[in-house]
Order: C-alpha cells, then structure tokens, then sequence
C-alpha cells in the first residue's frame, strides 16, 4: 500500500529527502548508528547516501523534528532513541516520511472532528462511540490487535461532528488512516500493560470531553493522542 505524495514545485528534491531520512531511520534501527553517539558529518552522509549537502540537511532536519536526533550546537546531530526495526518492516517502502506528515495533517483534522463532536453529538452518535469505545477494550482484554476498533471509534466522532465533509475525508483518505492505526496498535501490543493502557486512557478521555460537550477539552486531548500516536512510532529499544 504506497501512499500517493502531495504535488510539490520541488518534489524531487523533497522526495529524495525522503528516501535519505529512510534510510538513516534504517540505520538508527538497526544499531548501525548507536543511541548516544554522533551522527557523520553532513559532507559524509552525502557522498555515502549519494545526495547533495543541502538533501541530506532536510533530511537531518525531519529527524529533529520526529526526535529521532538531536542537534548540539559546534558539535553535530546525536542519535537520541532508537525505534523498534519491526516499524519500518509495517510501513511501505520509501512512505515513512509520508505516513508520519499524515499524522500531522491528522492532528488537526481530528482535533476539529473532536471539537465539533462535543458540540453537535446525538444519542445515536453516543451509542456508536462508546460501542467502539468499548470493543478496543475487549481487544485489550484478548491481547488482540484492535486496529479496526480503534478506526471505528475515530469513525464515530467524525459521524458525530454532523459535518459530512469529516466523513468523506476518512473516506477518501480510509488506507491512510489505516496503515497509522495498523503500525501504532502493532507497536502497542510490544509495550508494557501500562503503556498500552495510556493509549486507551488518551481514548477515554476524548470520549469523556465529547459526551460533558466540553469543546475546548475534546480537541486538546485528540490533539494529544494523535501526536502522542505519532511519537510512539518512534518509541523502540
């Protein structure tokens, strides 16, 4: 399932990028660049990547950016943690970059979803809701997955907005949605159980800012889950 890049004026460069930030993601993984040491130098990775200087500085960059390494000033990019090799073993080849801007995007979109669920929700939306809500924690009890569940709940509260727009952008965007639910609930079921049942607590307390209509809260805790879902991509070894 390879995930459609967005047009871009400088798409070539920012896909090689892409594939830089990949590879170096690999190689963090694999224990070929150790936690705690030193990224080579920008000149080194660009002859041993065959990239340019200026390719391999944006791929540094969304490194930073996904806390994967860490700039100190006169000194160069250190490796900060290393992430569970399985992860790029679930993410199609050459979309990690992709799937981990697709979080962004998710962020706000499901923030405002969250939002207007807690102000437009009817009884029939909080049946749906705390069904789904309800069956991720079946799954939790049977050491299942849970990724569909997970979906259907995010489902619910975009039903639940009463905007059919939200509905037709998970539509639209339903494979997206569904390798990040896919990757994030495999990692989980690598976690401790106490770690496992934060992400189910970040659930319980969207759907309790939802159903007390509190707007404000409802879109500051899916902000929350949906960038602490993307971190946890990261979360390894």
């Amino acid at each position: 399932m390879k995930l459609s890049p967005v047009a871009d004026p400088n798409r070539g460069a920012t896909r090689f990028s892409d594939i830089i930030y990949e590879k170096i993601v690999g190689m963090i993984a694999d224990g070929n660049f150790p936690v705690n040491e030193r990224l080579p130098p920008e000149s080194k990775l660009a002859v041993m990547f065959g990239a340019s200087r200026p390719v391999v500085r944006e791929a540094l960059e969304r490194l930073r950016v996904d806390g994967l390494v860490v700039s100190r000033k006169g000194s160069g990019s250190y490796v900060r943690q290393r992430p569970d090799a399985s992860m790029l073993k679930m993410v199609p080849v050459g979309s990690l970059a992709d799937v981990q801007r697709f979080f962004e995007f998710r962020a706000g979109l499901e923030a405002e979803a969250a939002e207007l669920a807690a102000r437009n929700w009817q009884p029939a939306d909080k049946e749906r809701i705390t069904a789904a809500l309800s069956a991720i924690e079946q799954c939790l009890r049977d050491g299942k997955l849970g990724a569909e569940e997970d979906q259907a709940l995010h489902d619910a509260i975009a039903m639940a907005t009463g905007n059919q727009f939200h509905i037709t952008v998970r539509e639209w965007f339903r494979p997206h949605f569904a390798i990040g639910h896919s990757v994030t609930r495999s990692l989980s079921l690598k976690r401790t159980p106490e770690q496992i049942r934060s992400v189910q607590d970040e659930h319980a307390v969207i759907v309790a800012a939802i159903f007390a209509r509190n707007e404000a809260e409802a879109h500051d805790a899916m902000k929350r889950h949906i960038l602490n879902a993307r971190a946890r991509m990261f979360q390894g070894v």
